[in-house]
């Protein structure tokens, strides 16, 4: 029998609840409250370093389940103490939050990535839903505040692990808080938020996303002007998916049908010209002239995350436009995906791949088994696919019978 949607729904949650969630729930909740996320894929501690860029988005992934999945007291429990942990000190002085705390919470590295402030809204907003706890979204818009103004300095912010070339902003930036500021302002209603999320996300979808070749480029001139190469040609396909459900997310709450046809198209485009046609999965990154020479960190690597956003992406965007090609795609990385990354000893997925699909245990660029984009990839698809399946076959019963390709 081919399998359904229904099916599919069935299995990521099987996924989510079963292996990956537990593998978190029994090897990494510290005794302080926060996430052990310096872990080894057969759940090994390694050390209690609290890397602030992990934590957050560890707030986000139980407050997120708490939220959309099922009210559990336990990941509340968990939420809670990681949110205990991360602001019992509360930002540097400067306002920004740091990169790295010991187990102790003692400062071992401050203000060297804004992403981490990013992830810190996101973690604080998803937070303030489980909980309505105000003194959580008092630091996130407070962070909010910080940041604008990080942003609007004629130097870059630091921005570890990706540092920023001289005279150019990154596509990363714009990314992440074209959705951090909109969920804050979907939050708070205030409409500096609001206008700020907008401008990122039209850098991104106009600035960013290339109408003369399709891609999304990871280096601008801070004009908006294309980059002198080698850098101003990186293209990272899975980043540039990931960017562009962000940028559905934002454009559906707007009912911008536009803006969603184009990231549709550009999530295709991606995965046509990011796949490896030998070996299969997804490239880290590409050079949009199709050089062979890309200039970013091991670019031939296989690595989960633009797997897990492309599972997310490929349903989305079937949701929007009912295109073949979506559960095509979708099949084709949900069994490269399946095949290569989990662990069914352990519960989680192994997370670095070479070329080939060969286990890389060399630290890359965080030193930590990250509780993120795989947990959040099947609660997003689990909420997509609920919605298929359920909404939309009131109107049409043949929708949730359709066919997984096999």
């Amino acid at each position: 029998m081919v399998p359904t949607l229904k099916n599919l729904l069935a299995k990521y949650g099987d996924e989510l609840l079963e292996n990956v969630v537990p593998f978190w729930m029994q090897h990494a909740i510290d005794a302080d409250g926060g996430i052990n996320t310096c872990i080894d894929d057969d759940g090994t501690v390694m050390n209690r370093d609290r890397w602030g860029w992990s934590q957050w988005r560890a707030l986000w992934v139980f407050s997120k389940l708490f939220n959309s999945i099922e009210p559990l007291k336990e990941w509340l429990e968990i939420a809670h103490g990681i949110y205990r942990c991360m602001s019992a000190r509360g930002p540097l002085p400067n306002g920004h939050w740091p990169l790295l705390v010991n187990e102790q919470g003692d400062v071992q590295r401050g203000y060297e990535s804004i992403y981490t402030d990013g992830f810190a809204i996101d973690g604080l907003v998803e937070y303030w839903r489980a909980t309505r706890d105000d003194g959580a979204l008092a630091l996130a818009e407070c962070t909010f505040n910080v940041v604008q103004d990080a942003l609007n300095r004629k130097e870059s912010p630091p921005a570890w692990p990706y540092p920023i070339p001289p005279g150019c902003k990154p596509h990363g930036l714009s990314m992440l808080f074209s959705l951090a500021f909109f969920e804050l302002a979907e939050a708070t209603n205030n409409g500096d938020h609001l206008a700020e999320a907008i401008r990122h996300h039209d850098l991104v979808m106009d600035e960013f996303l290339r109408s003369e070749s399709g891609f999304v480029l990871e280096w601008l001139n801070r004009d908006g002007s294309l980059c002198n190469e080698p850098h101003g040609a990186v293209v990272c396909p899975g980043h540039a998916i990931e960017s562009m459900w962000f940028q559905i997310h934002i454009a559906r709450a707007r009912d911008d049908q536009n803006a969603i046809r184009k990231a549709i198209d550009a999530i295709h485009y991606h995965l046509e010209k990011g796949w490896d046609s030998e070996y299969g999965g997804l490239f880290l990154a590409i050079d949009a002239e199709g050089s062979p020479d890309v200039h970013w960190p091991h670019a031939d690597m296989k690595l989960w995350w633009p797997h897990t956003e492309s599972l997310y992406a490929t349903l989305l965007a079937y949701e929007h436009c009912k295109q073949d090609w979506c559960l095509d795609w979708h099949q084709r990385i949900h069994d490269y995906s399946f095949n290569h990354y989990p662990l069914r000893q352990h519960g989680e997925w192994t997370q670095k791949l070479d070329r080939y699909g060969d286990l890389v245990r060399e630290t890359l660029f965080l030193p930590v088994k990250d509780p993120f984009h795989l947990p959040r990839a099947l609660i997003y698809c689990i909420e997509v696919l609920t919605r298929i399946v359920s909404n939309e076959s009131a109107l049409e019963p043949d929708v949730a019978a359709v066919p997984w390709p096999e």
